[in-house]
């Protein structure tokens, strides 16, 4: 470990996010240490996988445990110290958030005030990054998503449980002085991204010649971020340390719209899409756009990857896993 290394806890680091963020934080010489309960939310083989790079580094420790106990909560702190907890572990997703809603706040509140619980308990309080969700500003039409902006009207109970959590995440600094940057990342995508979202479902669909849904007339937007973008901001901000509580967009700030998303995955893999129309779902948003001046000012944001180039970056993986699946 060098001198400017960090003791960092990352709660949800088996999945899609949690596991770039690993990669990264291990490649700077961090020690790290990843809490995750490997739940059934999509096949838990697929996370196991994404750690298996990571558990021969002597770096690197893994503990199954669920933020709602508050035993593995403990156990957890007690292999600290940390100097930072990003807290990226949570149930996600906005649809299926409606057919369990309590589920959802159960983990996303409840787990995080757990978490929060740990913390100020620490001799040494660590610093805390939590990962929210663009979702948590409801539905907008044409500007820009500030961090200023009204957040009390979510269209879900995921968006809701969200909120709450960076609601909980404020009272702990007003009471405890727990310093703590929220992170309202947008639409995130790129290698690793879950089997149940837009782009690796739609690619999985045309690869195999199978029909897609396209719900609404494909004029929806959204501001897709790579993975790799985002991975970065989260790395800035665990390493700038910013004083007191902020919240901060990472986005692309180029929202791209339901059909140019499908056009640029028919280019990535050579085939045509087979379309099949249906009205909006409810809970969805029909337009997403993060303004980045304050990621910008304060951790030196500026995302690197066009669309295009994410799309083409998430092909060339989803390839690669169909040839090692076939073999």
């Amino acid at each position: 470990m060098t001198k400017s290394a960090q003791s960092i806890l990352v709660t949800g680091g088996a999945g899609f996010i949690g596991s770039h963020l690993v990669d990264r934080l291990l490649k700077e010489g961090n020690r790290v240490t990843v809490m995750d309960n490997f739940n059934g939310f999509y096949a838990p083989e697929t996370k196991r996988e994404n750690v298996s790079a990571h558990l021969n580094n002597p770096a690197y420790s893994l503990m199954e445990g669920d933020l709602r106990n508050v035993d593995d909560v403990r156990k957890i702190f007690s292999l600290g110290p940390y100097d930072v907890v990003v807290h990226l572990a949570a149930m996600a997703g906005v649809l299926p958030s409606l057919q369990n809603p309590s589920l959802y706040m159960d983990v996303n509140v409840v787990g995080t005030q757990r978490l929060l619980d740990e913390i100020n308990k620490q001799p040494k309080v660590p610093y805390l990054v939590f990962c929210s969700s663009s979702s948590v500003y409801g539905e907008r039409s044409t500007e820009k998503f500030s961090e200023t902006d009204q957040t009390d009207r979510p269209l879900s109970p995921y968006a809701a449980s969200k909120i709450a959590a960076e609601v909980a995440c404020f009272a702990a600094y007003r009471t405890t002085g727990l310093q703590v940057v929220c992170i309202r990342p947008f639409t995130v995508f790129g290698p690793r991204q879950r089997p149940d979202l837009a782009i690796h479902k739609f690619c999985h669909l045309i690869e195999n010649g199978d029909p897609i849904e396209l719900y609404g007339d494909g004029t929806s937007k959204r501001d897709y971020t790579f993975v790799g973008d985002i991975v970065a901001g989260i790395v800035s901000a665990v390493n700038l340390r910013l004083q007191g509580f902020e919240v901060i967009n990472l986005g692309r700030s180029n929202p791209v719209t339901l059909l140019e998303m499908i056009h640029s995955i028919e280019k990535a893999l050579g085939k045509s899409a087979q379309i099949t129309k249906r009205p909006m779902q409810i809970g969805d948003v029909p337009y997403t756009y993060a303004d980045i001046d304050k990621a910008r000012r304060l951790l030196g944001y500026e995302p690197m990857t066009s669309f295009d180039e994410g799309i083409a970056e998430f092909v060339k993986w989803f390839r690669y896993k169909l040839t090692l699946s076939a073999k």
